[in-house]
Parts: C-alpha cells; structure tokens; sequence
C-alpha cells in the first residue's frame, strides 16, 4: 500500500488570521514532530487550501488503527503542552476524524492533495466500498499518483473543541484522498466520483506544505 500504515488521523479547521501567524508557527515546531514520535505514528503531512474548506488540513499515518485508540496517544492528549491548548483553543470548523485506511492504490504522494468527503447510507457500507474501488485506481489519469479510502470511526471520531456530547453525523463519514502532482490533475481524477453525489458532503483540492516522518526525527 502507498499510503503507511492501517490507521490515519485527519484533522482539519480554520484560525482566525490575527492568529494565523502564531497557529502555523506551533503546527511547524511543535506539534507534528510531537504527534509523530508518538509510538506507533509514522509520518504526518500538512496542507493548505488550494480550493476547498476549512483552510488547513493535517494527515497523520500510524501503524494500526488501534495506535489512535492507545494509551500511548491517549495520554499525549490529556497532557497537550500550553502552546497547544492556546492554538487548539483558537480552532474553528474543526473536522477530526479517526480512520481505518480501507483502500490504497497507486505508489507514492503527490505534492497536491484532492479530498471527497462521503457520507454512506446507513446499511450499506460493503456496496459503497465495491463501487469506489473501482474508481480508485490511478492507473490512466495524468498526474494522479495514488488514490485512497479512509472510513472514520464513529466513537472515537470526535473534535477536540468541541462538546463531546453533542450529535456529530459527520463522525463516520468517509474520505477519498486523491494524491496529484498538481492541483490542476485533481477534477479529472475527482470527476470519476460525480456519480456518488447522494453521498458527498464536500470536496476540496489543497496544496501540500510539508511532511515529516518517523525517521526525520532525531535519536529515533
């Protein structure tokens, strides 16, 4: 599989751009060098938004999905340093969702990252998987380099900032990830998936900011 791992955390939202500057200083110093050397995190990537919402998304890869129900990670959020309380404090439209990686085609990750948000019907979930597959394949699509499905887990599929009690739909809805050169070889590829617009939520194109691994981090 391209795609590291089985489980991948996907977290997205916006800040505020008197806090901007503060928001992206923390993500890039801070907290994706920490989330990574949690045990059983690979590698993370952050982007930006080309064209789509919120403005900034992070994908985060772990070995398992069990790793994003562990104590290990577990502790690391009950124990956020203050500079993360202060930014995650600032979050807003925050999506936070805890995945299986269920289908990964293709080699490799794009510097452009194309991203369909589906809602399956209740019941149904094995039909929709089959009739995705099919389309997940990168094989003849200029400048698309993998594609990739990720379903969230309803439970454990819940934003940081928000009430935990309150009714969340989205909590299981599920991601394609479409992994391009450019963002211009995103709709081609996006195009393929017109025919599950009962089950799209939304969709977006974003650019990729940086990405850091498990081995980029030193005396691991």
């Amino acid at each position: 599989m391209p795609l590291a791992g089985k489980g991948m955390l996907l977290t997205s939202m916006d800040i505020g751009p008197a806090d901007e500057a503060e928001f992206n200083r923390w993500y890039d110093r801070e907290h994706l060098e920490e989330r990574v050397a949690i045990n059983g995190f690979i590698e993370a990537r952050r982007y930006v938004a080309h064209d789509g919402k919120p403005k900034y998304l992070s994908l985060y890869s772990t070995a398992t999905f069990e790793v994003l129900d562990s104590p290990a990670y577990r502790t690391a959020l009950a124990n956020q340093t203050a500079w993360s309380k202060a930014n995650i404090s600032r979050f807003k439209n925050m999506i936070r969702a805890v995945a299986r990686i269920t289908i990964s085609r293709g080699t490799g990750r794009g510097a452009a990252l194309g991203i369909i948000r589906l809602r399956p019907a209740a019941g149904s979930p094995e039909k929709l998987r089959t009739a995705l597959r099919d389309q997940l394949d990168p094989a003849k699509l200029d400048g698309i380099i993998s594609m990739h499905l990720i379903e969230s887990d309803p439970l454990l599929s819940k934003p940081i900032t928000d009430d935990p009690s309150a009714p969340n739909p989205g909590a299981g809805d599920w991601f394609v990830l479409i992994d391009a050169t450019d963002v211009n070889a995103v709709p081609a590829a996006a195009a393929r998936f017109a025919a599950f617009k009962a089950e799209t939520v939304s969709s977006g194109v974003y650019n990729l900011m940086w990405d850091i691994a498990k081995s980029d981090l030193a005396g691991v």
